[in-house]
C-alpha cells in the first residue's frame, strides 16, 4: 500500500461523475491521475474510498466507505450515538434524515457511490468496454474495475431500497462513463449486472497475485458475489462462494487475541481487503477513527461517543471474549468499543493524524455467511451448526448450546453472531436486510429507546436526494 500512495501522489486527472452529470474530481494530487494507464486510475479510486469530501460535502461524516459503514451501523440500531455534542449523525440516530430527501445525509452516499461507478466505467471503457476480453495485466485491471462497480451498486441497493423486490424500480444503472441521465432500472436488472460483473471479475482475476491487500483480488470479488447472491435469496450460490473463500483464499480467521487487538492493521492475516493508512493520507477528525476511537483525537473523545446497543450487549454470553471489547467507560457513557478498536498507543484523545488502518472485508464474514446460507437451504442444519461451532470456538468457551438449535432458531443465532462479530464494521445493516429482521433499540439510545422497527421500515433506508431529482428529469 505504501507503493500505492507513491503512485497516486503523481497522478493528475481522472474523470468522476455523479449519476446525472459529468464532473472532474477535485484537483488535489491524491485524487487524480495523469496517465491513461488503468491501474493508475484504479489507484485513484482506491484512494477516493478513504478521502474526506468524496460525497461532495465538507462534513466530518463524509469520508468514503468507512463513513457509510457508520451510517449503516446506526440504521441497524446496533451502534448508538450516546451524546450529540457536535451533532454528527444525530439526524440518522433520530431517523429524521431518512424521511427528508432534502437532508444531506441522503446526498453524500449517493454522490460517493456514483462517482466510484463513473470512475470504474472510465477504466472499463479504456480497456475495451463491458464486453471486452482483455488478457494479462489488462484482465486484472478490468477485474478490479468491475468489482468496484459491482460493490458500489450493491451498496446503493442496500441503502436506497427498503427490501429486495426484483420487480421494483430502484436506481439509475450506468455502464459507460459520462452517460446521460437515466431513469430507474429494476432491482432485478441491477442485481443481474452486479452478479455478471462479479462473475466476470472472478474469472479475470484468477491467477492474479496482488502487490498488497489494498488491491482487489479474486477472493474479494467472490466475497461481494456471495453477498449479492445472499441479498436475492440465492443461498446455494452464496454458500458456494463463501466456502471457496474459506477453503482456498488462504485467510485464517481472526484469533481470540486479535479480536481484542485493536483492529488497526492491514497486516492482520484475516483481513482480505482494506487500506493501509499513512501520515501521507492526512486523515484526522473526518475519518472512521476520528469518529469512533476514544484513543484518537476524535469526536468519541470530545463528546459524541459511539457505543454498543445495550440490548445487544446484554445477550453476549459471559464466556464470550467479545463481551470484553465493549468495556469502555468515559465521561459517564459505557459500552465504548475501547477493547476492540484502538490506536495501539492507547492515549485517550492521543492519535492526531490517523495511522491506524481500515478494514473493508475479512474472512470471518464468510464463515458466518456460509453458516447462514446453509441454514437457509433447509435440510442442512447439521452442516450449518458445525460451521458455526467451529467458528465460535475462537470466541466462546462452550459452544454446546448450538447443538439443539435448528430451523429459525439456528438462523436467528447466526444472525446474532454476525451482529456481535462485526459491530462497527458496517455489516449489521446488510445482515438485517437479507434476514428480514426486526430490531429493538436498547435502553441507552437517545432516540426511540425500546422501540422496535421492521427491517423494511420507511425510516431505515435512505431516499434519492433532492439534488438528483432536480437534475434528473427521468426520476420521479
Amino acid at each position: 500500500m505504501k507503493k500505492l500512495i507513491t503512485y497516486v501522489s503523481i497522478l493528475v486527472s481522472i474523470f468522476s461523475v455523479s449519476s446525472c452529470k459529468q464532473e472532474f474530481l477535485e484537483t488535489t494530487p491524491s485524487e487524480t491521475v495523469a496517465t491513461p494507464l488503468a491501474q493508475y486510475k484504479l489507484n485513484g479510486l482506491y484512494l477516493m474510498m478513504v478521502n474526506a469530501g468524496t460525497g461532495g460535502s465538507t462534513g466530518h461524516d463524509d469520508f468514503g466507505q468507512k463513513g457509510y459503514d457508520i451510517f449503516s451501523d446506526m440504521l441497524s440500531s446496533d451502534m448508538v450515538l450516546a451524546a450529540v455534542g457536535y451533532g454528527w449523525y444525530s439526524s440518522l440516530a433520530n431517523l429524521s434524515a431518512t424521511t427528508d430527501y432534502t437532508n444531506n445525509t441522503n446526498y453524500t452516499p449517493w454522490r460517493y457511490y456514483y462517482r466510484l461507478i463513473n470512475g470504474a466505467n472510465d477504466v472499463i471503457d479504456g480497456l475495451g468496454g463491458n464486453d471486452a476480453n482483455p488478457t494479462g495485466d489488462n484482465a486484472y485491471e478490468m477485474g478490479q474495475a468491475k468489482t468496484l462497480r459491482a460493490y458500489a451498486y450493491y451498496y446503493l441497493l442496500q441503502f436506497y431500497t427498503n427490501r429486495y423486490d426484483p420487480g421494483a424500480d430502484a436506481l439509475p444503472l450506468y455502464l459507460k462513463s459520462g452517460s446521460p441521465a437515466a431513469g430507474k432500472s429494476k432491482q432485478s436488472e441491477i442485481y443481474a449486472q452486479i452478479i455478471k460483473d462479479l462473475t466476470d471479475a472472478v474469472n479475470l482475476l484468477s491467477g492474479y497475485t496482488r502487490p498488497n491487500k489494498g488491491i482487489i483480488n479474486k477472493y474479494v470479488a467472490e466475497g461481494y458475489l456471495a453477498y449479492a447472491y445472499a441479498a436475492i435469496g440465492d443461498n446455494i450460490n452464496a454458500a458456494k462462494y463463501s466456502k471457496d473463500i474459506i477453503d482456498n483464499g488462504g485467510f485464517p480467521v481472526t484469533t481470540r487475541a486479535q479480536a481484542t487487538g485493536g483492529f488497526n492493521s492491514l497486516a492482520t492475516p484475516s483481513w482480505m481487503w482494506g487500506f493501509d493508512i499513512t501520515l501521507d493520507n492526512s486523515l484526522n477528525l473526518a475519518s472512521w477513527w476520528g469518529q469512533v476511537d476514544l484513543y484518537t483525537y476524535s469526536y468519541a473523545w470530545a463528546g459524541d461517543p459511539k457505543v454498543m446497543d445495550k440490548g445487544l450487549y446484554d445477550v453476549i454470553r459471559n464466556d464470550d471474549v467479545r463481551r470484553t471489547q465493549f468495556a469502555g467507560v468515559y465521561q459517564g457513557k459505557s459500552l465504548l468499543p475501547t477493547n476492540k478498536f484502538y490506536d495501539s498507543r492507547r492515549i485517550i484523545g492521543g492519535q492526531r493524524v490517523i495511522e491506524t488502518d481500515y478494514v473493508y472485508m475479512r474472512v470471518d464474514e464468510f464463515h458466518l455467511l456460509y453458516a447462514e446460507s446453509l441454514a437457509k437451504q433447509g435440510g442442512r442444519d447439521s452442516e450449518a451448526r458445525l460451521v458455526l461451532k467451529n467458528y465460535l470456538a475462537n470466541r466462546i468457551n462452550d459452544t454446546s448450546y448450538i447443538d439443539v438449535l435448528s430451523g429459525q432458531a439456528l438462523q436467528d443465532e447466526i444472525y446474532l453472531q454476525t451482529r456481535l462479530e462485526f459491530w462497527g464494521e458496517g455489516k449489521s445493516y446488510l445482515a438485517m436486510k437479507r434476514n428480514k429482521a426486526n430490531v429493538r433499540r436498547g435502553s441507552n439510545h437517545l432516540f426511540f429507546a425500546g422501540q422496535a422497527f421492521s427491517y423494511d421500515d420507511d425510516r431505515l433506508f435512505l431516499k434519492i436526494p433532492q439534488s438528483e431529482i432536480n437534475n434528473n428529469p427521468l426520476l420521479n
